[in-house]
């Protein structure tokens, strides 16, 4: 089971090239970490490549550690996978930097296919949102709707909320929560100390949110894969506004359209969609994704 508390930074750097010299190989992965920090990422030398860009949340609860060496194994490529927040990976996916994206934010994959950037958005696994937070409740939001969670937060002033704050889905639906709520976001980002922009993965935001005693909004799946490091406990995770729905998306401009079909084809296949379905449940006794390829996921 992949966890990555390690370096809150967005990316992971891509497995070692299959072929050429050991120099060479290093050189690649040095000018790919370098280029990390100038926002670009440029092509490796090697075998067949396939890069997808995928959510923090898939990434933490180790499910593409998981799948990944099925994939490779199956279609003879090297799949790298660049973790990061919804927007990130969007952005990537506009730039032609990536072959595939796995993201989770349905107004935003659906501009981002109207816009011509990508084939389809293919809903393949959900799970749910929860805000946890520290177990003695200062602000009493155990059971609530996460409309109203968010409404006492906003008006008791008791109890500090950690914030993704880094354009991610999560981020994107502790936005949407704070419109139903009643708010203007800016307005709430801006409120006063208790309101803390983390601007990091899920994982590193569960880590702040415990360490502080404080609320947060997380997917079930990095929250359940990590639970057993932390005190925090799950207390709203009830509400329609909570549904979690991961899609993947074939880029236009994907340098192997092939190889990205494949990847989408591989991730709704039946037998994938079983493996998601299991995965975690030996070890946590409880599903981390529900597979859904192929359901009718139209409203959501």
């Amino acid at each position: 089971m992949l966890k990555n508390i390690l370096s809150r930074i967005l990316i992971v750097v891509v497995l070692f090239a299959a072929c050429g010299g050991q120099s060479s190989r290093e050189d690649a992965e040095k000018e790919l970490v370098e280029d990390v920090h100038t926002d670009s990422i440029p092509p490796l030398p090697g075998a067949i490549r396939l890069r997808v860009a995928t959510t923090t949340s898939l990434y933490d609860t180790g499910l593409w550690g998981y799948l990944e060496p099925m994939f490779e194994e199956e279609y003879g490529v090297e799949l790298d996978v660049l973790y990061a927040g919804t927007g990130k990976a969007l952005e990537w996916g506009r730039r032609g930097d990536v072959d595939v994206i796995t993201v989770h934010s349905r107004a935003r994959e659906e501009q981002f296919v109207e816009e011509g950037y990508g084939l389809e958005r293919v809903p393949f696994a959900y799970n749910y949102f929860l805000v946890v937070g520290s177990p003695d409740d200062p602000a009493h939001l155990e059971g609530m709707a996460p409309e109203d969670a968010f409404r006492t937060l906003m008006q008791n002033g008791e109890g500090l909320f950690v914030s993704r704050g880094d354009d991610s889905g999560t981020h994107g639906k502790e936005k949407a929560i704070w419109t139903a709520a009643g708010y203007d976001y800016e307005d709430v980002r801006t409120s006063g100390d208790w309101y803390i922009e983390g601007g990091s993965g899920m994982g590193p935001t569960l880590v702040m949110a415990d360490e502080m005693g404080a609320y947060t909004l997380t997917d079930m799946g990095t929250f359940i894969a990590y639970q057993g490091d932390l005190e925090l406990e799950p207390l709203v995770d009830k509400g329609d506004m909570l549904l979690n729905v991961y899609s993947v998306i074939e880029i236009t401009s994907a340098r192997n359209p092939e190889m990205a079909a494949n990847l989408r084809e591989f991730l709704t296949s039946e037998t994938v969609q079983e493996l998601i379905g299991n995965y975690g449940v030996g070890e946590y006794g409880i599903q981390l994704f529900t597979p859904c390829a192929g359901e009718d996921m139209q409203d959501i």
